[in-house]
């Protein structure tokens, strides 16, 4: 009777267990992997700003100085690019859970137009720089800057990508209203990269 009742209790337990992990997974926007991505970034980035403090302690005559050397307008416009690019990603995922595949692949679309223009401007500033006489081997304020935005760069260059996989995906109708974790596990790292870039900028090119 015994073992009859506890087999019993295990196999009413298992239904309840995988209630559990489902509701557990549904708290998570998009999936575990595109989290073990987004922690190794932050972490990244996180040991990036330490360098930038301690040398900024180190050395704070070169850093109050610095912000004059950049262009602020470079600086502003990808701030805007990055705002407005997370904004059209966050109305392709709401159109998406109404169901409208259509509209958001517009949103998707304009979403990567609006970000393209990132390279495109960070090349200008870049050329910019060294007209200016800003190059990754002057003072630790232009290193520490060139190291920190050119490693932004290439997070965004990888988000690029994978919202061209994301554009075809939506395209193809390989998400739903009911289905779209893919597109949600983007979304949060362009955020993420979108949160960092916030950051960076009052750093570099604000404050003295």
């Amino acid at each position: 009777m015994k073992h009859c009742a506890m087999e019993q209790a295990e196999t009413s337990d298992k239904p309840a267990s995988r209630d559990v992990d489902m509701v557990a997974s549904q708290r998570i926007p998009g999936n575990r992997a595109i989290w073990v991505g987004i922690f190794a970034e932050l972490v990244e980035f996180t040991l990036m700003f330490l360098v930038y403090f301690i040398a900024r302690v180190n050395h704070p005559q070169v850093f109050h100085a610095g912000p004059e050397k950049l262009s602020l307008l470079a600086g502003t416009a990808n701030t805007a690019v990055m705002l407005t690019s997370s904004y059209f990603v966050a109305r392709a995922v709401l159109a998406m859970r109404k169901d409208h595949p259509d509209i958001s692949l517009h949103w998707l679309i304009a979403a990567f137009i609006t970000a393209i223009a990132y390279p495109i401007v960070k090349t200008l500033e870049i050329r910019w720089n060294l007209d200016h006489g800003v190059s990754g081997d002057g003072d630790v304020f232009q290193m520490t800057y060139y190291y920190l935005t050119f490693n932004h760069l290439v997070h965004v260059s990888w988000g690029l990508l994978g919202m061209l996989w994301i554009m075809l995906r939506t395209g193809f109708g390989g998400y739903s209203a009911q289905d779209h974790r893919g597109m949600i596990a983007f979304a949060s790292y362009w955020h993420a990269t979108d949160l960092i870039w916030l950051m960076i900028f009052p750093l570099f090119y604000v404050l003295p």
